[in-house]
């Protein structure tokens, strides 16, 4: 198995103190190394870096690697705004993105008929503490 979760990437562990994957590209599935963007406590300032977690078809751990553990490339403050933005608005807007997320909810007719009957008896409700 050579796909390496993002979340366990902490070497060198003096340094990486919290992991907050951002954006994984696919999770490791076959056909393809996925990579990954994430939001690290690095040498005690907060940082972005990013990876190539490798595939299960591939051997290896993903890229950057030291010493045969995985790591990340710890992206240069300059450009660390400029990806996060970038991916943050990936996240959001495809699949499995939150918009992919509201779109799913707003087309199933029976929860929204629930919210909306839910929101009325709130306004019922406000109604009567108003008095």
């Amino acid at each position: 198995m050579a796909y390496v979760d993002p979340k366990s990437v902490v070497t060198p562990r003096t340094r990486v103190k919290r992991v907050d994957v951002l954006y994984n590209s696919q999770s490791g599935r076959s056909g393809g190394w996925s990579w990954s963007v994430a939001l690290l406590d690095f040498d005690d300032k907060e940082r972005i870096g990013i990876r190539w977690n490798g595939s299960e078809d591939e051997e290896g751990k993903g890229n950057p690697q030291s010493h045969g553990r995985p790591t990340w490339f710890v992206v240069p403050d300059e450009l660390a705004d400029l990806l996060r933005d970038h991916v943050e608005h990936m996240a959001n807007s495809q699949g499995g993105g939150l918009l992919s997320g509201y779109r799913e909810m707003a087309n199933d007719r029976e929860r929204e008929s629930e919210a909306e009957e839910w929101c009325e008896g709130l306004i019922g409700d406000a109604t009567r503490q108003a008095r």
